[in-house]
């Protein structure tokens, strides 16, 4: 049995204005929960898409539960890998609960409704994330962190056994930011999902990930514990800034902190 829900080898992929990734290797276990970090434009949102198949690597091999995605139907790597993107347009009328259906769409034949077993993936899915009571409600209507626990529903309504999101966190306060984390965490542990996401918060990722990858421009700089690769040579190198880097006095993980150039208080 293939023990290797995703392989990135020696893949590279460039854009008009320039290369994005370098000859990246990466190799995620089924059931890992990593988080990708690193700068801005360091290749995390493009390394995302290609495992998703939404782009194709110009060199290099992508491989997803040991199967080449370029050799993978559209409809097959759909139920294989669900994408949790920064943003997604929907149709302004739409409930929380036809948002969800969406996830259904791989195993729905043309012209077919959903069937009963599909609704009742749909129910689960919404009962998991904490939104049955929110079902009827307009999407529009929603709050920034009901709507990213709907969109993150409609993923895990296809029933994938990966999942990758690109910056859970973004634009949510502190309470729906933990309330994501806990939620993919315990995804993790109990349905051994296999996680990757896309983080700029270091402090969040060295919380919640048990792995970390670090990128910068478009290469892998750093890959392993939140205790290796947050160190203050390394995170203060890929960002250009000076940080220190602390254990957390209670978790224990390492902690982030930057030391600013100038005091801003007078």
């Amino acid at each position: 049995m293939n023990t290797t829900a995703i392989r990135v080898d020696r893949v590279t992929f460039s854009y008009d204005n320039g290369a994005v990734l370098r000859d990246v290797d990466l190799a995620v276990g089924r059931g890992e929960m990593v988080g990708l970090i690193g700068p801005n434009g360091a290749g995390k949102t493009t390394l995302i898409r290609l495992v998703s198949g939404i782009l194709a690597a110009a060199n290099g091999n992508v491989w997803l539960q040991g199967v080449d995605t370029r050799k993978m139907k559209r409809s097959v790597l759909a139920r294989e890998v669900a994408v949790v993107p920064q943003q997604i347009a929907v149709p302004l009328a739409y409930t929380v609960e036809e948002v969800v259906m969406l996830g259904r769409t791989p195993f729905i034949k043309p012209w077919r409704d959903l069937s009963a077993a599909d609704g009742e993936v749909v129910r689960r899915t919404l009962d998991s994330v904490g939104l049955s009571r929110l079902a009827r409600r307009c999407f529009s209507t929603l709050s920034g962190g009901e709507r990213q626990k709907a969109v993150l529903a409609m993923a895990l309504a296809q029933e994938a056994e990966v999942l990758l999101l690109d910056e859970p966190t973004a634009h949510l306060d502190i309470s729906h930011q933990v309330e994501m984390l806990e939620l993919l965490a315990g995804m993790n542990e109990e349905r051994h999902l296999t996680v990757v996401a896309a983080m700029h918060d270091l402090n969040l990722a060295s919380a919640y990930f048990r792995r970390l990858v670090l990128l910068k421009d478009g290469s892998v700089v750093a890959d392993g514990s939140p205790e290796e690769v947050l160190t203050a040579g390394t995170i203060g190198a890929a960002y250009s800034v000076p940080v220190q880097v602390q254990p957390h006095p209670v978790s224990g993980v390492p902690q982030v902190v930057v030391l600013p150039r100038h005091n801003g208080r007078h």
